[in-house]
């Protein structure tokens, strides 16, 4: 199966149909009247798609258990065709597409053996899926003009020649996923003054976003935060709850880190972790979703 580790817990939604056709307008009353010897059809074709939905990981291999917490199906008949449609909703990782698809496809084969003792020409049509909401797709903002970041690193080994920097170019390979374009790619050490000097310079120039990596343990060199907090003229507290919850999710030494986020005038400032996974982690946790700010900063403008 796909790793979905990486994602976080969204609410998501999806919607299927299929259709029967029948072979003449005595099936659809036979139906109507409960006239068909093995049983009320609708419901219990209804039975067998809430069995289908909850057990569609245990017969397509790629699919993933997942907790199904809502299902409706429900009928329509228009002339010898009887539409069924499926909307069903988790709260989970991945989406229920094939779940709903199954389901539909289920209660489909179930109508299909429950009439065929009265009708031999029925058909199965049109499985499909009609609509799907949830994950971050849903929340990727489109802008006209590409927003523009930079990234800076704040480490003494990194910036002394000791060791390479690889969570500032994680940082920037997911920017770039998400279309933000990166201005500077800066490393210094962590020095308070520094941090605050290249942030204002950056504001200065107008970017959208300014994320910065390391210093944010507990160790006496860690001060990113403490440089960024005296700067930031709306805090953001959202944005490292999020990076937090979704890392102790992952190890338990997330809680140890810190972080500051928030606006300097027009201009997103962030800090991260300095781990490359730490980083990585903390970029899945608020991106797309974060760069709403920028469609809302001015007074919800869209």
């Amino acid at each position: 199966m796909v790793n979905i580790t990486s994602k976080n817990n969204t609410l998501r939604k999806a919607i299927a149909q299929a259709e029967v056709k029948v072979s003449s307008m005595e099936t659809i009353h036979a139906i109507k009247e409960n006239r068909v010897p093995k049983g009320n059809v609708f419901e219990m074709a209804k039975t067998a798609g809430l069995f289908a939905a909850k057990k569609t990981s245990d017969v397509i291999p790629d699919c993933h258990p997942l907790p199904i917490e809502f299902t409706s199906i429900t009928f329509e008949i228009n002339e010898l065709i009887i539409t069924i449609k499926t909307e069903i909703h988790t709260i989970y990782k991945t989406g229920v597409e094939v779940e709903a698809m199954h389901a539909s496809s289920v209660v489909a084969l179930t109508m299909y053996d429950m009439l065929k003792p009265i009708d031999k020409k029925i058909e199965i049509q049109n499985i499909r899926l009609v609509e799907k909401r949830g994950g971050k797709s849903d929340k990727q903002d489109v802008f006209e003009t590409p927003l523009k970041a930079a990234v800076i690193v704040c480490s003494d080994s990194i910036s002394a020649g000791g060791k390479e920097d690889r969570a500032g170019k994680v940082i920037m390979e997911k920017l770039s996923k998400c279309q933000v374009e990166i201005s500077d790619y800066l490393i210094i050490p962590d020095e308070i003054v520094q941090i605050q000097e290249n942030i204002k310079k950056y504001v200065s120039q107008q970017l959208d976003m300014v994320l910065v990596t390391g210093g944010t343990g507990l160790s006496k060199r860690d001060i990113t935060p403490e440089a960024v907090q005296p700067l930031l003229e709306k805090e953001i507290p959202g944005v490292a709850e999020a990076m937090r919850t979704y890392g102790q999710n992952r190890t338990p030494l997330a809680m140890l880190s810190r972080s500051a986020a928030g606006l300097v005038k027009e201009t997103l400032v962030v800090t991260l972790p300095g781990s490359t996974k730490g980083a990585e982690e903390s970029m899945d946790a608020i991106f797309p979703s974060l760069l709403h700010i920028f469609k809302i900063r001015n007074g919800g403008q869209h």
